[in-house]
C-alpha cells in the first residue's frame, strides 16, 4: 500500500514534522511503502476565479507544483497522512488551499479531471494537529472540516492525533504521548475500523466481532 505523508507546517522541523515522522514510520513499519511531501515546496497559490486564471488549454495557470502533487503522488496513494499546525482555529493555509483547488478536477473542469475522480474515493486518512492549546474543543473546527472532505471524496478518516507543545519538539514533552498515537496511526492506517453509520447499514451487535 502506498502512503503520502503531507506536512502542511510553515516549519520543516516543527512538532507537526515531529508528528508526521512518527506516523510515517509507524506506516513503513506495517509494509506500507511511505513518500512525503513538504506542502510550501509544492503549494503557493490560493485557489483562484478559474474561469478567468485558466489557460487555454484548460490547466491551472498558478505557478507551482500543485498538479504534478495532486496527479504524481496523491492520486497513486492509497493513504494520506496529513499534518498540520492549528492556525486560528483552523488549519494551516497550504493546506486549506491544497483541498480547495481539488476543486478544479471535482468540478470536471482540470485535464484529467476522470483521472483524480476515480482516484479520489477509498483512500484512508490519518490527521495529525499541533497546537499549543489543550482545550478540548479548540481543533473541533479543523476535525470537523477534515471529516466533511473526507465523506464528500468518499474516503475515510480513520484516526486523529493531538500534539500540544509550542516551541520545536515540545510536542515530545506531552505527556499524552502522541508520538507513539501517531506511531499507532501510521501503523494500523488501513487496518483500523473506520465507520460511517447510516439507520440502514448493515451490521452486527459486537463492533469487534467477539
Amino acid at each position: 500500500m502506498r502512503i503520502l505523508a503531507l506536512n502542511a507546517s510553515p516549519r520543516r522541523d516543527g512538532n507537526s514534522s515531529q508528528l508526521l515522522a512518527a506516523a510515517a514510520s509507524g506506516a513503513t513499519a506495517s509494509g506500507a511503502d511511505v513518500s512525503s511531501v513538504f506542502l510550501a515546496d509544492q503549494v503557493s497559490g490560493v485557489l483562484d476565479d478559474c474561469r478567468t486564471c485558466r489557460g487555454s488549454d484548460g490547466r491551472c495557470t498558478i505557478p507551482d507544483e500543485y498538479e504534478s502533487l495532486l496527479l504524481d503522488q496523491v492520486v497513486p496513494a492509497d493513504g494520506l497522512l496529513i499534518a498540520t499546525p492549528l492556525h486560528y482555529y483552523g488549519m494551516a493555509a497550504r493546506l486549506k488551499a491544497f483541498f480547495d483547488r481539488v476543486f478544479c478536477y471535482t468540478s470536471a473542469a482540470a485535464p484529467e479531471a476522470d483521472r483524480v475522480l476515480s482516484a479520489l474515493p477509498g483512500k484512508r486518512i490519518g490527521l495529525l494537529i499541533a497546537s499549543e492549546e489543550t482545550y478540548p474543543s479548540a481543533s473541533l473546527g479543523l476535525v470537523h472540516q477534515v471529516q466533511e472532505i473526507a465523506r464528500y471524496n468518499r474516503q475515510h478518516l480513520v484516526g486523529v492525533v493531538y500534539g500540544h507543545g509550542n516551541s520545536r519538539g515540545d510536542v515530545a514533552n506531552d505527556p499524552r504521548r502522541p508520538l507513539d498515537q501517531a506511531t499507532e496511526l501510521g501503523r494500523t492506517l488501513f487496518t483500523a475500523p473506520a465507520t460511517d453509520y447510516h439507520f440502514d447499514t448493515p451490521r452486527g451487535h459486537s463492533v469487534w466481532g467477539v
